[in-house]
């Protein structure tokens, strides 16, 4: 093995010397910056459902109500046949009255009846011949068909003896009992919500309408928390002239847990979809359109434009712009610079409340 000369060992001595010098320079540059860095509050891109930011309260209704009762009056209730809350189909029996007099009132009319028929057989034919008179002719003629008629009338009657579902739908309310006496009177016995649809009926001023479409989607929040996702189906052409106000009807799914009468609060805009989506104060305007500063794992600040969509809530969507979880400034775009290195906070979205920059 050769001996290294002096000089060979000094000069490795010194390389050795200032590298480690030249290292620590670096560090201490690098903590001089770290130290220069300005604390800046970030948030991170994300999904949400963003509304228009309309919200209303109102009332549980049937989309469509049937009153059931009978055009018959004089006659015992016998049976009550379904109760309140029960799913009942088109032309289901709900009550059956008694018929007991009306069964032998029929039986009577229709031997009346075939007698009446008998005698108008008998002088088919003898128009003219001097047998019997024109007069009596017709007298039997037209008695045959009056029976027929009250046979016919009583039974209808007998057939509206049994009171029918007139829609298939889910029975609301009940109010006839077994032993009642039918009246023929205007109070309903029973009101039947068509195919079970029930809706939200709300109220808006006259310029919120103008900024809903028939089909736009809408959040309901029932008293227990639920939301349930339904769609504007009627917006009124009018608007009441002592409130001021114009009724929506929301369309909803068939639910148990929706019960006429009951109140619910709305939210109207884009509630059943999640988008991509920052703080409103993220968002840079300048002459070069919509942008928003990111912070890379570096630390380092960049601009990046973007597209901007719906808003809602203090939230704007990017339909074009950073991923979902990168990091964006709050509030400061407009103090930040390409490459700038920052020291980033994590906050709670939307919590600056500062103006973007326009």
């Amino acid at each position: 093995m050769s001996t290294l000369r002096p000089w060979t060992t000094a000069a490795l001595v010194l390389a050795v010397g200032l590298a480690a010098c030249g290292k620590k320079e670096a560090d201490k540059a690098e903590a001089n910056a770290s130290s220069d860095a300005r604390t800046v509050t970030v948030t991170r891109v994300e999904l949400r459902s963003l509304g228009s930011g309309l919200t209303a309260s109102g009332r549980l209704i049937p989309r469509e109500e049937a009153a059931v009762g009978s055009e018959l009056s004089g006659y015992r209730v016998a049976r009550v046949l379904v109760e309140e809350g029960a799913v009942v189909r088109a032309g289901q029996p709900l009550a059956q009255l008694d018929d007991t007099l009306l069964r032998a009132q029929v039986d009577q009319q229709a031997a009346v009846t075939a007698q009446a028929e008998a005698e108008a057989r008998r002088v088919a034919g003898l128009d003219g011949q001097g047998v019997l008179s024109q007069e009596q002719i017709e007298t039997r003629r037209y008695t045959a068909k009056a029976q027929q008629a009250a046979l016919k009338e009583l039974r209808t009657r007998s057939e509206r003896m049994t009171i029918t579902a007139p829609v298939g739908g889910v029975v609301l309310e009940r109010t006839v009992r077994p032993g009642d006496v039918s009246g023929g009177g205007t109070t309903p016995w029973f009101r039947i919500a068509r195919d079970q649809l029930i809706e939200l009926d709300a109220e808006l001023n006259e310029a919120d309408l103008s900024k809903l479409n028939v089909g736009s989607p809408v959040t309901v929040t029932l008293p227990a928390g639920t939301q349930v996702q339904g769609t504007v189906r009627l917006i009124s052409p009018q608007i009441n002239a002592q409130t001021q106000l114009g009724r929506v009807r929301v369309r909803l799914p068939v639910r148990a847990d929706l019960r006429a009468g009951g109140f619910a609060r709305a939210v109207f805009g884009g509630g059943g979809r999640e988008v991509l989506a920052v703080p409103e104060t993220a968002v840079r305007y300048d002459a070069e359109g919509a942008s928003v500063a990111t912070v890379g794992a570096d630390n380092k600040v960049k601009q990046v434009p973007v597209k901007t969509g719906q808003r809602g809530g203090g939230f704007v969507e990017l339909v074009q712009g950073p991923p979902a979880g990168a990091r964006v400034l709050l509030g400061a775009a407009a103090f930040a610079l390409d490459g700038d290195v920052v020291r980033p906070v994590e906050g709670a979205a939307g919590a600056p409340n500062q103006k973007a920059t326009r």
